[in-house]
């Protein structure tokens, strides 16, 4: 179903468009669905795991690669401090402060390796001048930044946005970072999307130390360390656009808000959107993917998918 939404004319003239800042790794599996038929914007500083780039962009429509400091605001200088830390996927433009989480078993990768001189492009300045004036799908994981950068979108693209993935930080890590309550409460603010997912993430509460004195076998160590509860220190944020004003009701919005809704399993969420679609377009195809989203739904219900909801009554019903 996908596919043949993506297909129509709508998406010929103006493509999905995928924002991924931070993007060291591979490819984010939510967007292999339609990953052919989107361009994406990637954007890392840290290029010692950024090979995914190669790898993948054949699986784009269009891939745009800066190997480029992402900055929220607009700067008179083209270069800036970049803090590289042991671990290239904490490398960040603010200052990593291990010492703030010496408690935690993941401190060692904040630990501060060089400070390099790197090439800056705003996020803006960059959209502007691939002329792009709406982004469907902004992911980042920039180690401190990520509400800057978003807003740095301008209010127009940031109303527009479909779907936003944040990684915001629960306990500070880094000098002067967006925290994860400036997101809600910045989201909350201009209403204009609502809270899909919301993920905590983070690492046991144990000094490397005390780890070590468990075992020096490396792998032991590891047994020992996924057997410890992890302590909450970042969060996935997911938020989906909440479709509410006119200008969001056009129909490749709708039909593109469906595919991201189920993509991200939001499949009541996908009906909502039908039903405001066909309240406002006459296309039969907006019959077809209730019928889908339909479908997913009992397939669930069909599939034991309530069944995690009925335990945990259960156990609060017998105080277990």
């Amino acid at each position: 179903m996908i596919d043949k939404i993506l297909s129509r004319p709508e998406f010929q003239t103006e493509p999905p468009v995928l924002v991924d800042v931070g993007a060291s790794g591979e490819l984010h599996a939510r967007w292999k669905p339609f990953a052919k038929y989107a361009v994406c914007i990637a954007f890392d500083a840290d290029d010692r795991d950024f090979g995914y780039v190669e790898s993948e962009s054949s699986h784009f429509r269009k891939l745009y690669t800066f190997n480029h400091i992402v900055t929220g605001t607009e700067s008179a200088t083209d270069t800036s401090a970049f803090h590289l830390t042991a671990s290239p996927h904490c490398s960040s433009l603010l200052r990593p402060r291990p010492d703030w989480i010496q408690e935690y078993a993941f401190a060692p990768k904040f630990e501060l390796t060089k400070v390099v001189q790197l090439k800056t492009r705003s996020l803006r300045s960059t959209l502007d001048s691939l002329k792009i004036k709406q982004v469907d799908w902004f992911k980042t994981d920039s180690q401190g930044t990520d509400l800057r950068l978003f807003q740095n979108l301008g209010k127009e693209r940031t109303r527009q946005v479909l779907t936003a993935e944040f990684e915001p930080g629960i306990t500070s890590i880094y000098e002067g970072e967006d925290k994860l309550y400036t997101v809600l409460q910045y989201m909350e603010e201009t209403g204009s999307h609502w809270l899909a997912e919301l993920i905590p993430k983070g690492s046991p509460r144990i000094t490397p130390a005390l780890l070590d004195s468990f075992t020096s076998n490396a792998l032991v160590k590891k047994f020992v360390l996924f057997s410890l509860k992890n302590s909450a220190v970042w969060g996935e944020m997911t938020y989906m656009n909440q479709f509410a004003s006119d200008a969001m009701l056009t129909q490749r919005n709708l039909l593109l808000g469906w595919v991201f809704a189920t993509t991200l399993k939001q499949h009541g969420f996908a009906l909502i959107l039908t039903q405001k679609a066909k309240a406002r377009f006459s296309d039969p195809i907006f019959a077809e993917m209730e019928a889908y989203s339909r479908r997913r739904v009992w397939g669930r219900v069909l599939g034991l998918g309530f069944w995690p909801e009925v335990v945990k009554k259960f156990d609060k019903l017998f105080g277990r």
